[in-house]
């Protein structure tokens, strides 16, 4: 509730937005939850007619509007003979397509309301992208008021915002509660500006929060934190909102086995929540195993493993998977995907891709530190005999590439919006952008001839990779030379007889580094706990901040000071309490998506399902031309590259490996995917096949449950309850001419059950 001492002064609209009337001073009383502030106000030069800027008003607003978004007319080839700059980072651009193309119709300074412009933007002449503005709206008096006023250019000194602010940065609210965010623009002068009407806002999480055009954050059902992305002027901000749980929750022990479990437990109390109990011994076991080695556990594991009294025995057996060879091979497979280890169709690329992956693979078994991991592959020179690395310069060619990969693999970030325009929600520039495609200017390639081949049909399947006394790297902005420059760093300068990428290399290693250690941390929590700290997982940016930073910042300072052990890195993950959570949700954590306080089921990944079907139904994968040393034929996990054909891996998403980003690997359910497993002939074959586990349990003497049990123990790894064991009982007491069709029709029955095909 707002009072103005005198009303002529100034009037206070229902919102709290305050508008000026005459020159002088009163004061403005605030009343809410029973308290009361008086805010004194001062009002000058009412009667100043103020020119509009373009840069500062009105490009502003059609960024608002949306008229400059990748949708609309900020595409590259913009929107019906219509072309806006992206989100307005070209004021020029933008001033000549409005006033001077289309014969200048779009604006119309003599009767401003009759411009092309505010007639189609309100909808009172066709227009594809609908209405955008009301007639009463401060956008359509910004709008007109800059027509009216001449159409004013851009000026050479025109004022810049180096910032902007958000108020508050943190709130609390409770479910269906409201928060207004206010935005201050600080500009170059030393000006400030409230431009919360003409800013835009993005919530993170849609599910917990909302926000609409004018800063208004609802709290939605949903209990978390959402962050709520505010952008004005090419300037991002971040205002994070933070909605308990609305019931009590009751009291529980949660034994804390190390740092993770404490910062989990200390957002549980802050969020309401309460985590789920611990899983069975089973359910560790087969989690573990899927999530370490890609593998399903013997059924003898598993009954050892339950049978063992040791208090420390989940502890014990993380530390013998990651002394499994399984163990090398499965990460060996999840780096090969993200480092583009791939012949794509081409024969002559085998001995490469099965060098680097070979390279990758033994890096894991010897767990190799994770810096020198990063540094090998950026560092890499030569040819693929002295250096397998270099296999990942063959796809990446040019500087761009490199810089996207690098930033997005390394870094955790998506810098590739910065090639051609300021990023849209982070703060990098083209210059930044630039310069980090500038570490690879110099680097040469040159193609040895194969025995055989001629100058007229050369193949090259070496490549070798040097350094060149230069190599310049054109900045797109600019039209210059762009000088190597690290993110968030000073541009340098390079001797001619070094190699820029060792510069950068230092940096993203140093220990500083804000951005090596949190990638590689937030992947590998993704992995084995089913959606990252900051999600999507390689898009860690200031508008995308972490659902637990500073669990995020513990677990990246515990890989620093433990020199970036990737197995170091997994013990502590593993090793957790939280790691070791059920994952059937409790009446406090049922809707919970971010805080970990219970697991998150997960798809198994094409490679690792379709072993565990050749595991289940004891058939051999039969994959071909595979390398002969430490690759096992019968192991989807331990291919080199994606070239080995499978419809099953194909249909179940294997990733082509066209980019370095891990969501080109499909693990959404499709139609195709439940056919296959239903009535494809590969499954019925392995099913049924003469030899395989079907026929051995149907000549097996031992009672028909105890076999029926060790089917579920070996597909699920639990026993079956008792209304499916009396039901796969009968099934075979009916069947008793034909066990073998009767154990075929139990394991299809398995193989089609969602808690075979999820790690839970």
């Amino acid at each position: 509730d707002f009072e103005v001492v005198d009303p002529k002064i100034v009037k206070v609209e229902p919102g709290g937005r305050v508008l000026p009337i005459l020159d002088g001073a009163t004061e403005i009383i605030a009343r809410a939850g029973g308290k009361t502030i008086r805010i004194a106000v001062r009002v000058a030069e009412t009667a100043l007619e103020r020119p509009v800027s373009f840069v500062n008003q009105v490009v502003p607003v059609f960024s608002k509007l949306g008229c400059n978004s990748g949708g609309c007319h900020g595409k590259a080839s913009g929107q019906n003979g219509f072309r806006l700059s992206l989100f307005g980072f070209d004021p020029a651009l933008d001033y000549e397509t409005l006033t001077k193309e289309d014969r200048g119709r779009r604006v119309f300074p003599a009767a401003p309301e009759r411009s092309l412009l505010l007639l189609k933007a309100t909808g009172l002449l066709p227009h594809g992208g609908g209405k955008r503005m009301d007639l009463d709206s401060d956008e359509y008096r910004i709008v007109r008021r800059w027509i009216s006023g001449g159409v004013e250019p851009p000026k050479t000194n025109e004022r810049q915002v180096s910032s902007i602010e958000v108020q508050p940065l943190t709130h609390v609210s409770r479910h269906g509660e409201e928060q207004h965010i206010s935005v201050l623009a600080r500009y170059d002068d030393g000006s400030v500006e409230d431009v919360t009407r003409l800013a835009q806002y993005e919530s993170n999480e849609t599910e917990i929060a909302a926000v609409d055009s004018s800063g208004v954050v609802h709290a939605l059902e949903l209990n978390g934190e959402a962050a709520i992305m505010v952008r004005y002027s090419g300037r991002v901000a971040v205002s994070r909102l933070v909605v308990p749980l609305d019931k009590k929750t009751p009291e529980y022990q949660f034994a804390k086995a190390n740092f993770i479990d404490e910062r989990l437990e200390s957002k549980w109390r802050d969020l309401g929540v309460a985590p789920s109990d611990s899983c069975t011994d089973g359910e560790f076991l087969r989690r573990a195993s899927l999530d370490l080695t890609g593998s399903l556990p013997s059924v003898d594991r598993l009954r050892a493993f339950e049978s063992d009294s040791d208090p420390v025995k989940r502890a014990k057996f993380v530390e013998e998977l990651l002394d499994t060879p399984e163990y090398a091979d499965f990460f060996a497979h999840k780096w090969a995907d993200i480092l583009r280890v791939k012949r794509g169709g081409q024969q002559d690329r085998a001995h490469g891709t099965f060098s680097f992956h070979a390279w990758i693979r033994d890096a894991i078994a010897r767990d190799l530190p994770y810096d020198r991991f990063a540094r090998g592959v950026l560092g890499a020179i030569g040819d693929e005999n002295a250096c397998p690395p270099v296999v990942w310069y063959r796809d990446l060619q040019r500087p761009d590439q490199l810089a996207d990969d690098t930033a997005q693999v390394f870094l955790g970030l998506r810098i590739a919006c910065a090639q051609c325009h300021h990023h849209p929600y982070e703060k990098w520039s083209q210059d930044d952008y630039w310069g980090m495609a500038a570490f690879f200017g110099r680097l040469g390639r040159k193609n040895i001839l194969e025995v055989g081949s001629t100058q007229q049909n050369v193949r090259p399947a070496r490549q070798v990779l040097f350094t060149q006394s230069r190599g310049d790297v054109i900045n797109k902005r600019t039209g210059k030379v762009s000088p190597p420059r690290a993110l968030d760093g000073e541009a340098i300068s390079v001797n001619p007889e070094d190699d820029p990428r060792q510069n950068l290399i230092e940096w993203m290693v140093a220990s500083d580094n804000p951005y090596f250690a949190r990638a590689v941390v937030n992947r590998y929590w993704a992995h084995f706990f089913g959606r990252g700290i900051v999600e999507p997982i390689d898009d860690m940016r200031a508008t995308n901040p972490p659902s637990n930073g500073p669990l995020l910042d513990a677990l990246a300072k515990d890989f620093i000071t433990h020199k970036y052990s990737l197995k170091h890195l997994i013990r502590v993950m593993c090793q957790s309490r939280a790691y070791g959570l059920s994952s059937i949700p409790n009446e406090f954590n049922s809707r919970d998506k971010q805080t970990f306080a219970r697991h998150y089921p997960k798809r198994l990944p094409a490679e690792v399902l379709f072993d565990a079907v050749c595991s289940l139904t004891d058939t051999p994968a039969g994959f071909n031309a595979l390398p002969n040393d430490s690759f096992s034929p019968n192991r989807a996990i331990s291919l080199p590259d994606e070239s080995f054909a499978s419809y099953f891996l194909d249909v179940f998403g294997r990733p082509k490996r066209m980019s370095g980003c891990e969501c080109e690997r499909v693990n959404e359910a499709n139609l195709a995917q439940v056919l296959h497993l239903l009535n494809s002939g590969d499954i019925q074959s392995r099913v049924s096949r003469s030899g395989a586990r079907a026929e051995r349990l149907a000549n097996d003497s031992r009672p028909d449950a105890e076999k029926v049990t060790e089917l579920f123990l070996a597909a699920l790894c639990r026993p079956p309850n008792a209304v499916q064991l009396d039901a796969a009982i009968a099934h075979v007491v009916k069947n008793a001419k034909s066990k073998k069709s009767a154990y075929e029709d139990i394991l299809w029955s398995l193989l089609n059950t969602k808690e075979f095909v999820f790690n839970r």
